[in-house]
């Protein structure tokens, strides 16, 4: 089964979605369940991850409901405020909901580069292993360095690098991004999204092959038990359809066997979220 293991759902309100600016204008509306059902079924998609775009306990919750609602939302990735006094307790109380598979903070938006290795933070990432959460780190590059500080103090709580940490797609590569997965690739806690691309190159005037240079660090730095495809629908629609996004992973994959495909087409998410149904 493929499983896309990225993508958002969201009903439009400026107040709470400022981060959609006017550039990106076609975000500006809602995203359901309903409109990406079609998509996936069209696509031979067989399931998805509702990741969080809004840091709010109401977003996770919001979320859960769709989940509930649609079975073909396999899990949640959801908020909840790590650094707060009471996270235990608010990890104990969503522990009953299956459907939550994860948590996510957007990391990539803090002005500190070094905020996921603040104290309070850590505390909170102390406690997901417990209570059975995995995490996912949204960054830039700049922040690849407290990452692996990060999954390195916590060798037995699984990680997933969203975006394959958005390296800037314009036909470079950095090398301190080269460098940095290549040692989040040794750590055996750390998975990799092979998400989010589309956006990070210049909107609607990106090749297929615009892509090959950064998968295939990609996919050198990590084994092919830990890397996984994601849309990061609707966003990637800034910059692609959904298909478009999907074709980049898919022909991709054809120099590698069948079980590899399976594997980073949706096993991997399986196994990494604990998928069920």
């Amino acid at each position: 089964m493929t499983i896309d293991s990225h993508q958002h759902f969201w009903k439009y309100l400026p107040s709470t979605h400022a981060w959609i600016d006017d550039s990106m204008a076609i975000l500006k509306k809602d995203f359901m369940p309903m409109d990406l059902g079609p998509i996936l079924q069209k696509n031979n998609v067989g399931g998805c991850v509702a990741v969080q775009a809004e840091q709010s306990e109401r977003e996770t919750n919001f979320l859960m409901k769709c989940a509930k609602e649609y079975p073909f939302i396999k899990g949640v990735v959801g908020w909840l405020d790590l650094c707060a006094d009471n996270i235990e307790g608010k990890l104990e109380a969503y522990s009953k909901y299956s459907i939550l598979k994860g948590l996510r903070h957007i990391v990539q938006d803090e002005p500190d580069d070094f905020f996921m290795l603040r104290p309070e933070f850590q505390r909170g990432i102390s406690l997901l292993e417990k209570y059975g959460l995995t995490y996912d780190i949204l960054i830039y590059p700049k922040q690849l360095i407290s990452a692996l500080i990060l999954v390195k103090t916590y060798p037995y709580q699984p990680f997933v690098i969203d975006h394959i940490a958005k390296p800037r797609m314009d036909g470079t590569l950095d090398a301190n991004w080269i460098q940095q997965i290549k040692e989040l690739g040794k750590q055996d806690n750390v998975f990799c999204k092979i998400s989010g691309m589309v956006t990070e190159a210049t909107w609607g005037k990106w090749k297929k092959e615009d892509f090959t240079p950064y998968l295939d660090v990609v996919f050198e730095a990590f084994d092919f038990n830990r890397i996984m495809f994601g849309s990061d629908w609707p966003v990637c629609l800034l910059s692609g359809q959904y298909k478009e996004v999907l074709d980049i992973v898919r022909n991709y994959l054809l120099k590698f066997p069948k079980d590899v495909q399976k594997k980073v087409m949706g096993l991997n998410a399986i196994s990494f979220y604990n998928l069920t149904g």
